[in-house]
Protein backbone atom coordinates (compact mmCIF):
# COMPACT_ATOMS: atom_id res chain seq x y z
CA UNK A 1 0.00 0.00 0.00
CA UNK A 2 1.72 3.50 -0.83
CA UNK A 3 1.50 6.58 0.99
CA UNK A 4 3.11 9.20 2.57
CA UNK A 5 4.86 8.22 5.93
CA UNK A 6 4.19 10.53 8.75
CA UNK A 7 6.79 12.77 9.76
CA UNK A 8 9.15 12.03 12.38
CA UNK A 9 9.10 14.16 15.68
CA UNK A 10 12.23 15.81 16.11
CA UNK A 11 14.37 13.93 19.09
CA UNK A 12 12.76 10.61 18.69
CA UNK A 13 15.79 8.69 16.54
CA UNK A 14 16.65 6.92 19.95
CA UNK A 15 12.94 5.97 20.57
CA UNK A 16 12.25 4.78 16.94
CA UNK A 17 14.96 1.60 17.39
CA UNK A 18 13.62 0.98 20.57
CA UNK A 19 10.38 -0.29 19.31
CA UNK A 20 7.87 2.83 20.27
CA UNK A 21 7.84 6.76 20.09
CA UNK A 22 5.67 9.42 20.82
CA UNK A 23 4.01 10.51 17.41
CA UNK A 24 1.38 13.27 18.75
CA UNK A 25 -1.19 14.45 21.03
CA UNK A 26 -4.52 15.87 20.42
CA UNK A 27 -5.68 17.89 23.64
CA UNK A 28 -9.36 18.50 23.72
CA UNK A 29 -11.51 21.87 24.68
CA UNK A 30 -12.83 20.09 27.85
CA UNK A 31 -11.00 17.16 28.54
CA UNK A 32 -13.02 14.21 29.49
CA UNK A 33 -10.44 11.11 29.40
CA UNK A 34 -7.40 10.44 28.50
CA UNK A 35 -6.40 7.59 26.23
CA UNK A 36 -2.74 6.18 24.72
CA UNK A 37 -3.28 4.75 21.22
CA UNK A 38 -0.84 2.39 19.49
CA UNK A 39 -0.59 2.53 16.17
CA UNK A 40 2.04 -0.05 13.73
CA UNK A 41 2.06 0.49 10.02
CA UNK A 42 -0.25 1.12 8.08
CA UNK A 43 -2.48 1.67 10.87
CA UNK A 44 -0.86 4.28 12.25
CA UNK A 45 -2.86 6.40 10.13
CA UNK A 46 -6.00 4.96 11.41
CA UNK A 47 -4.70 5.50 15.09
CA UNK A 48 -3.93 9.30 14.26
CA UNK A 49 -7.65 9.71 12.49
CA UNK A 50 -8.96 8.33 16.19
CA UNK A 51 -7.22 10.38 18.16
CA UNK A 52 -8.27 13.35 16.43
CA UNK A 53 -12.04 11.72 16.22
CA UNK A 54 -11.86 11.43 19.86
CA UNK A 55 -10.56 14.66 20.68
CA UNK A 56 -13.09 17.02 18.45
CA UNK A 57 -16.22 14.68 19.22
CA UNK A 58 -16.29 13.09 23.11
CA UNK A 59 -13.95 15.87 24.56
CA UNK A 60 -11.09 12.78 25.13
CA UNK A 61 -6.89 13.49 25.19
CA UNK A 62 -5.11 11.12 23.31
CA UNK A 63 -1.47 10.61 22.63
CA UNK A 64 -0.30 8.84 19.55
CA UNK A 65 2.19 6.36 19.94
CA UNK A 66 4.07 4.59 16.76
CA UNK A 67 5.19 0.71 17.13
CA UNK A 68 8.40 0.28 15.13
CA UNK A 69 8.73 -3.10 16.75
CA UNK A 70 6.60 -4.93 19.07
CA UNK A 71 8.93 -7.58 19.23
CA UNK A 72 12.13 -5.62 20.38
CA UNK A 73 9.97 -3.68 23.10
CA UNK A 74 8.75 -7.44 24.45
CA UNK A 75 12.53 -8.82 24.51
CA UNK A 76 13.45 -5.19 26.17
CA UNK A 77 10.84 -5.48 28.98
CA UNK A 78 11.69 -9.60 29.02
CA UNK A 79 15.39 -8.54 29.68
CA UNK A 80 14.99 -5.92 32.44
CA UNK A 81 12.13 -8.03 34.39
CA UNK A 82 14.96 -10.79 34.14
CA UNK A 83 17.42 -8.60 35.62
CA UNK A 84 15.05 -7.20 38.10
CA UNK A 85 14.52 -10.74 39.08
CA UNK A 86 17.96 -11.38 39.42
CA UNK A 87 19.66 -8.09 40.68
CA UNK A 88 16.75 -8.05 43.80
CA UNK A 89 19.39 -5.35 45.64
CA UNK A 90 20.21 -3.62 42.20
CA UNK A 91 18.15 -0.37 41.73
CA UNK A 92 14.94 -1.73 39.48
CA UNK A 93 15.53 -1.09 35.31
CA UNK A 94 12.35 -0.23 33.83
CA UNK A 95 11.85 -1.04 30.06
CA UNK A 96 11.37 1.28 27.34
CA UNK A 97 7.48 0.23 26.91
CA UNK A 98 7.02 0.91 30.83
CA UNK A 99 8.87 4.03 30.56
CA UNK A 100 6.67 5.63 27.44
CA UNK A 101 3.28 4.23 28.51
CA UNK A 102 3.20 4.16 32.43
CA UNK A 103 0.63 5.45 34.37
CA UNK A 104 -3.29 4.09 34.11
CA UNK A 105 -4.87 5.61 30.94
CA UNK A 106 -5.88 3.05 28.65
CA UNK A 107 -3.90 1.80 25.87
CA UNK A 108 -5.17 1.09 22.65
CA UNK A 109 -2.80 -0.78 20.51
CA UNK A 110 -3.81 -1.45 16.98
CA UNK A 111 -2.03 -3.23 14.01
CA UNK A 112 -2.65 -4.69 10.88
CA UNK A 113 -1.33 -7.91 12.12
CA UNK A 114 -3.11 -10.32 14.38
CA UNK A 115 -3.66 -9.26 17.44
CA UNK A 116 -1.20 -11.38 19.21
CA UNK A 117 1.52 -8.85 18.01
CA UNK A 118 0.80 -6.04 20.32
CA UNK A 119 -0.65 -8.66 23.17
CA UNK A 120 3.39 -9.26 23.29
CA UNK A 121 3.64 -6.28 25.40
CA UNK A 122 0.59 -6.30 27.80
CA UNK A 123 1.52 -8.07 30.47
CA UNK A 124 4.27 -4.95 31.23
CA UNK A 125 1.90 -2.41 31.02
CA UNK A 126 -0.50 -1.52 33.98
CA UNK A 127 -3.42 0.03 32.57
CA UNK A 128 -5.92 -1.53 30.74
CA UNK A 129 -4.66 -2.51 27.62
CA UNK A 130 -6.92 -3.34 24.58
CA UNK A 131 -4.66 -5.12 21.54
CA UNK A 132 -6.91 -4.82 18.16
CA UNK A 133 -5.65 -6.99 15.08
CA UNK A 134 -6.67 -9.05 11.70
CA UNK A 135 -7.19 -11.92 12.56
CA UNK A 136 -7.20 -13.20 9.45
CA UNK A 137 -7.47 -12.76 5.93
CA UNK A 138 -9.16 -12.38 2.43
CA UNK A 139 -12.31 -11.13 4.09
CA UNK A 140 -13.33 -7.86 2.23
CA UNK A 141 -12.87 -6.41 -1.39
CA UNK A 142 -11.06 -3.38 -0.12
CA UNK A 143 -8.62 -1.97 2.27
CA UNK A 144 -11.30 0.29 4.21
CA UNK A 145 -13.72 -2.46 4.24
CA UNK A 146 -11.10 -4.79 5.37
CA UNK A 147 -10.32 -2.58 8.53
CA UNK A 148 -13.42 -2.11 9.26
CA UNK A 149 -14.30 -5.83 9.21
CA UNK A 150 -11.01 -6.84 11.54
CA UNK A 151 -12.13 -3.52 13.64
CA UNK A 152 -8.87 -1.38 13.26
CA UNK A 153 -10.06 1.44 11.32
CA UNK A 154 -10.53 4.93 12.84
CA UNK A 155 -14.04 4.12 14.30
CA UNK A 156 -13.40 1.02 15.88
CA UNK A 157 -9.91 2.64 17.40
CA UNK A 158 -12.81 5.49 18.83
CA UNK A 159 -15.12 2.60 20.02
CA UNK A 160 -12.32 0.73 22.15
CA UNK A 161 -10.89 3.90 23.73
CA UNK A 162 -14.24 4.67 24.73
CA UNK A 163 -14.85 1.41 25.86
CA UNK A 164 -11.73 1.51 27.53
CA UNK A 165 -12.38 4.50 29.72
CA UNK A 166 -15.74 2.89 31.07
CA UNK A 167 -14.00 -0.03 33.04
CA UNK A 168 -13.68 0.52 36.33
CA UNK A 169 -9.69 1.13 37.29
CA UNK A 170 -7.64 -1.63 38.96
CA UNK A 171 -7.40 -1.10 42.40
Amino acid sequence: ENYAQPSLPAGVEADVIKGLYRYAEHRAADPRGTVRLVGSGTILREVIAAAELLAADWGIEAEVWSATSFSELARDAREVERFNRLHPDAPARTSHVQQCLAGEDPVIAATDYVRAWPQLVASYIDAPFIALGTDGFGRSDTRRRLREFFEVDAASIVQAALQALRRPRRG
